[in-house]
């Protein structure tokens, strides 16, 4: 009877069920049960790639782990620490020592308790360098005071260029009394949490702690960098150097020869046809790549047969011949080409069309007539404005008032200071110098180079100049303002009026490439590059075959310094106008003018260029800065080669001294040869009469015919009235202008012209190695100078 009662009730429950309803709610659990179960698969993945990254980071399977030791401070002492390193009771055996081609402090290490490879080195004259390719950086610092004012512009330089994994270090805390152990190190501590929030401290006095420290190397998160992560790069560990012609035995090699470099490779794999960037040095082609024996092997167990490796390659055994891997087929290696071919016919002017004249009939039914005054060219009355149109908003940006008001307040507290200065001055010369004050004075001024004075004091003048009145020039009294400035033009609104990128280009830009889409080029390129699988993979220990390399190459690695190499993506040897994002360093407050020479550390790439400077803006058209601002980002436009973003930009001026001081750091914006940047000048009148909305203006213009030329330009006054020029009255530069509303006493006329700006063409790839950085003392604030 219960088993007759079971099956009415089950049946009878199905039978109350929707089978509709039943089949929601099943696709509606499944759909949420496989989005859980892919955001877990998908999380595990990165997982697990994350960690294969790590472990083959110093393992059998990746290169050694790169270690770069940094001293911070005079005081501290980096040798110690690798001697430390490098001792028998921190648990690892050294390999190789001198592993680094021209770096004498570098060696090899093996810990075979923790079955990882090291390579350490210390190099502070080519610091920049080697920290681009490093996996890890051990900051040495004092045990008191941290890091020096060389210490701190060295991280300021590493922080702006991007910081790989690091461990801060520091020696002596042992030797003081239990008791003041920790309130040195909490000291330290706090100290260093200014750059370095929860940071872990490492003490450095036994080889129990530098096992400490080798294992929190190995097992520390690894930071990604953007530039390197995406190409493939190297440090040579051993370069020769082949001549292509016989070596004269009197003078030695002197031109160009095959440079063979040796190393591992990190980073992506690394393809034989494509160009590698040495840095310092420029960009050259490879011949073919070799696998020559590992020289730092990590053979766990003698005994067991070694796997090979990824990409069917046979694991380097010691005493193996060296094997070629792979050879460039000169059909598909990339070019070496950096500037588009120039024909010098194709500006000259051809007969036009049938098609061309039908089209040039039509725009000209088409074209507004308007009514100009006599003797207005057709390009002048592209200028003019319809009294009777609508502004419609549009305001002028760079020609907001809002900063203008306070123009003579600024003037009069700069004044005021001024006459505040002259008046301690005054009392200081009462006073009567002892002859020890003469004797040092005439010291201080043996060491002083008058001339870099005059040249900084002209340099702070103009920059003061202007910041108080932005843009404005005088008109000049000796030649026609029409000739003098025949470049410019006005625009009604700066925002919305038409600018064609295309009109009137300088010579330079036959020279350059430019991308239809620069944005999705890039896309492209890096998706592919992520997804390569030929060549020299991450971890081989291979040769380089690089032909036509100048011999100055190898006498700088005898000279004592490492050589980095790169492996650039497609186009990346072509150059372009190449736009950075900057802001200016805290540390240096020196005026920095438009098109003034500084050097640039881009990604991989050292050089020396001109830029021009324009605002950060998203309009199609961008105001040319004058100096560099301290207080915004600004845009630096140079000719320089194509780098695909993401990569870190360091600006440096180079005084006469060799020593380089860093002036902005920032991040590489983009490549767009038709961003246009143009240059304002402000010419200046004032109001001589006023009748209500009419006032005439004197002092802008001194002659008749510039008042006629100028005339279709809009003004504008320092208090907001917008109006335009009526009539000249006289010979002599007196107009009549009519405004918008009532014109005060006070006010100033202003007119706005523009022109488009270029960078110079002042390329160079080869920038002299900087003396070692010390602080510049004596630095002149720009409010202490005198105007006059």
């Amino acid at each position: 009877g219960l088993s007759e009662y079971s099956t009415t009730v089950l049946s009878a429950d199905f039978s109350r069920v929707s089978v509709t309803v039943l089949t929601k709610k099943q696709r509606k659990e499944q759909k949420k049960m496989d989005r859980r179960h892919k955001a877990n698969q998908l999380r595990k993945n990165k997982k697990d790639l994350v960690l294969t990254e790590k472990r083959r980071l110093g393992s059998r399977d990746g290169p050694p782990h790169l270690v770069v030791v940094v001293s911070l401070h005079a005081q501290a002492d980096s040798g110690a620490i690798t001697k430390l390193l490098r001792g028998e009771g921190a648990g690892g055996i050294v390999h190789h020592d001198r592993c680094i081609s021209g770096v004498s402090d570098s060696f090899g290490l093996i810990l075979p308790r923790f079955k990882q490879r090291f390579t350490f080195l210390t190099d502070m004259h080519s610091l920049l360098d080697v920290t681009k390719i490093a996996d890890s950086l051990v900051f040495v610092l004092d045990s008191t005071e941290g890091w020096d004012t060389y210490g701190d512009y060295c991280l300021s330089c590493l922080f702006a260029q991007g910081l790989p994994s690091y461990a801060l270090v520091c020696q002596g805390v042992s030797e003081l009394p239990v008791k003041k152990r920790v309130e040195s190190r909490r000291a330290l501590s706090k100290i260093t949490e200014a750059r370095f929030p929860d940071a872990r401290l490492f003490p450095l006095d036994s080889e129990q702690d530098a096992t400490l420290l080798l294992r929190h190397l190995g097992t520390q998160r690894q930071r990604k960098l953007g530039f390197r992560s995406k190409r493939s790069h190297l440090l040579a560990q051993h370069v020769t150097f082949t001549p292509n012609n016989p070596v004269d035995s009197t003078s030695g090699p002197t031109g160009l020869g095959t440079l063979c470099v040796s190393g591992y490779v990190r980073g992506r794999p690394l393809r034989v046809d494509r160009l590698v960037h040495i840095s310092g040095h420029g960009d050259f082609q490879l011949s073919q790549i070799d696998a020559p024996v590992d020289p730092l092997p990590l053979n766990l167990t003698v005994s067991r047969p070694l796997k090979p490796s990824k990409g069917g390659d046979v694991d380097m055994l010691v005493g193996a011949p060296v094997r070629v891997l792979m050879k460039a087929d000169p059909s598909n290696r990339e070019s070496l080409q950096a500037e588009a071919e120039v024909d010098p016919m194709d500006g000259e002017q051809t007969w036009p069309t049938e098609s061309e004249l039908l089209e040039a009939e039509e725009a000209r039914k088409k074209k507004r007539v308007m009514k100009v005054p006599k003797g207005t060219s057709d390009y002048q009355a592209t200028w003019i404005v319809d009294e009777g149109e609508e502004e419609n908003g549009d305001i002028d940006e760079e020609s907001s008032d809002d900063d203008d008001d306070d123009d003579d307040d600024i003037m009069d507290e700069a004044m005021d200071k001024e006459d505040g200065e002259t008046d301690s001055q005054e009392e200081e010369e009462e006073e009567v110098c002892s002859t020890e004050r003469a004797g040092a004075d005439q010291r201080y001024d043996e060491h002083m180079d008058e001339a870099a004075e005059e040249e900084g004091l002209k340099r702070y003048r103009e920059a003061r100049a202007n910041e108080m009145f932005p843009d404005e020039v005088d008109t000049p009294l000796d030649a026609p303002a029409r000739i003098r400035f025949q470049r410019y033009r006005g625009l009604k609104s700066f925002r919305s009026s038409p600018w064609d990128p295309m009109e009137n280009l300088p010579l330079d830009y036959s020279r350059i490439f430019q991308f239809q889409s620069f944005e999705r080029t890039r896309r492209r390129i890096l998706a592919e590059a992520a997804a390569e699988e030929d060549g020299a993979m991450d971890g081989w220990y291979v040769t380089l075959h690089i032909i036509d390399v100048p011999f100055s190459v190898m006498e700088s690695v005898q000279s004592g310094k490492p050589l980095v190499l790169v492996s650039l993506l497609p186009h990346e040897q072509k150059m372009s106008v190449m736009h950075v994002l900057v802001r200016r360093h805290p540390s240096n407050t020196e005026p920095i003018k438009s098109k003034e020479e500084l050097v640039f550390h881009c990604g991989f790439r050292r050089f020396r260029a001109s830029p021009i400077f324009s605002q950060h803006t998203s309009a199609d058209k961008h105001k040319m800065e004058r100096f560099l601002r301290p207080d915004a980002p600004t845009v630096v436009s140079l000719y320089a080669p194509i780098t695909f973003p993401p990569a870190g930009v360091l600006l440096f001026k180079q005084r006469n001294d060799g020593i380089q001081d860093l002036v902005a750091t920032g991040t590489l914006l983009s490549c767009d040869p038709q961003r246009v940047v143009l240059k304002r000048i402000v010419l200046s009148g004032h109001p001589f009469k006023i009748n209500r909305r009419s006032a005439v203006v004197r002092y802008m213009f001194f002659n008749r015919d510039d008042i006629m030329w100028f005339k279709p330009v809009e003004l504008r006054t320092k208090w907001g009235r917008r109006g335009h020029i009526k009539e000249a009255l006289g010979t002599h530069g007196h107009m009549k202008c009519v405004f918008d509303n009532q014109l005060r006493s006070q006010d100033t006329v202003l007119m706005n012209l523009y022109k488009r700006v270029y960078p110079r063409w002042t390329y160079d790839p080869y920038v002299p190695a900087p003396l070692t950085w010390v602080k510049k003392e004596g630095t002149v604030e720009m409010e202490d100078l005198d105007m006059e």
